[in-house]
């Protein structure tokens, strides 16, 4: 056997050893990138907010709030952090969800806070019928045999 012949037989078994140490350098966590959307709510900012604090207060300690509510004179701020894994071919998966929801009286003053995780939430089916129109929805071989 000549070298040559060696070299040739040998470059996929090479190429595939290549591949492997290649591989075996990306740990398990570097296929999968972990990030946070939204806010990063730190325990102990949330635990400054008491029942008394003033709105000012709170936008100094948790930031502006990325949803507010209001309801007759009390109002609803919403902190949402969202922890999301995603793999190196794309597909997402939500891991942790907090929602810190901080209740103000009229006087504008925190009267209660929440905490919602992602064991609070339901799961619902949304409803995929659709009204009809008038008349029917026909394809364009139902028109075409109708017309006949």
């Amino acid at each position: 056997m000549t070298l040559r012949n060696a070299l040739v037989r040998m470059s996929p078994l090479a190429a595939a050893i290549a591949l492997g140490l290649t591989l075996s350098a990306c740990s398990g966590s570097g296929l999968v990138s972990q990030r946070t959307q939204g806010y990063v709510l730190p325990d102990d900012a949330i635990r400054q907010v008491q029942p008394g604090a003033s709105q000012d207060l709170v936008r100094i300690v948790l930031g502006s709030p990325q949803t507010t509510s209001t309801f007759g004179g009390e109002t609803a701020w919403y902190y949402v952090e969202t922890k999301i894994s995603r793999t190196a071919f794309g597909l997402t998966s939500i891991q942790e969800r907090t929602v810190v929801a901080v209740y103000f009286g009229a006087n504008r003053r925190v009267t209660d806070k929440a905490i919602y995780t992602l064991e609070d939430g339901r799961i619902f089916a949304i409803e995929q019928r659709r009204t009809g129109s008038y008349g029917e929805d026909r394809n364009f071989v139902e028109n075409l045999l109708a017309s006949i």
